[in-house]
């Protein structure tokens, strides 16, 4: 019997939602960063074995917005709770459960399917730190299992993965065995250039950045793919950051771009990245369209 279901990840930022997907697919799909709210889009990745296909929904980290973007992200975020077979709710074992964490919960009320907190973290934390951090957890929902992983070491990844597949119900292959998520190239590489700027500026250019692809055109013959990107911020002072003086900044940033794009991809590419200023462009329509955000959805 083949099972199949969608599994939406849930949380608040930082929790490692992004983490532990690239860990279950066992490869680098969601871009990650210390910086909060780094993920902006819902990511599909797709987990394929013989007798299973899981479709994770990876979803922005639930926060206070500050604009329009952060608004779309929230209920991005919260929406996929309804289109999904399981719930993975993920939180920091070595973080206090605070706010956000309460008004998630309060959310998932409101869903009819089975609900699993993964708590993340536990490596760091001791064995009767975590006991009793279980514990606290209990009280608060009735989640029909706590499992307790450490996303960046891949502790107990496999088991949530077990767990996950005795829940699914029969049913179809939705896609190729091979195919990991179900967002085009544009998006990809567009991600894997907002991560490098994310790594390389740290705080100076946080979430003032957003990637436009504006040209991506294959060559058969030499097997490459010719990529043209714009790297829109908000000031000029952080268009002044991410080039760099005389140029080493974004030329840094291409080219660990391009080695993460071609490793993905499997094919050369040659990748060229200009930057512009656009102010408040997280409030323009023009701009959340382009990241796709559609005000009509939500």
């Amino acid at each position: 019997m083949f099972k199949s279901g969608f599994v939406s990840i849930v949380g608040r930022p930082n929790a490692g939602k992004s983490t532990l997907l690239n860990q279950m697919l066992k490869t680098k799909l969601a871009i990650m960063s210390d910086v909060a709210q780094t993920t902006r889009n819902t990511i599909q990745g797709i987990y394929t074995d013989e007798d299973s296909q899981i479709v994770f929904i990876d979803t922005p980290g639930v926060h206070k917005p500050q604009d329009r973007l952060g608004s779309f992200m929230n209920t991005s975020a919260l929406n996929s709770i309804y289109g999904a077979d399981v719930i993975l709710f993920i939180a920091p074992a070595n973080e206090k459960i605070g706010k956000g964490d309460h008004y998630i919960i309060n959310r998932l009320k409101e869903a009819e399917i089975p609900v699993y907190l993964v708590l993340n973290k536990v490596d760091l934390l001791s064995k009767e730190e975590l006991i009793q951090k279980l514990m606290e957890w209990q009280d608060l929902f009735p989640f029909k299992e706590i499992i307790p992983i450490s996303a960046k070491t891949g502790l107990q990844v496999d088991h949530l993965i077990r767990v996950l597949k005795d829940d699914l119900h029969e049913g179809p292959k939705y896609y190729e065995d091979d195919q990991l998520t179900d967002h085009p190239e544009r998006f990809i590489i567009a991600e894997f250039i907002r991560e490098k700027i994310l790594h390389y500026t740290h705080e100076e250019v946080p979430h003032s950045v957003a990637i436009l692809i504006d040209k991506i055109e294959e060559d058969e013959k030499e097997h490459r793919l010719d990529v043209i990107a714009s790297i829109v911020v908000t000031r000029d002072s952080q268009k002044g950051i991410i080039i760099g003086k005389q140029g080493a900044m974004i030329k840094k940033i291409r080219l660990a771009a391009r080695k993460d794009i071609r490793q993905f991809l499997g094919m050369d590419v040659d990748l060229d990245l200009f930057v512009k200023v656009e102010k408040d462009w997280r409030n323009k329509e023009k701009y959340l369209k382009e990241l796709g955000y559609n005000e009509d959805e939500y």
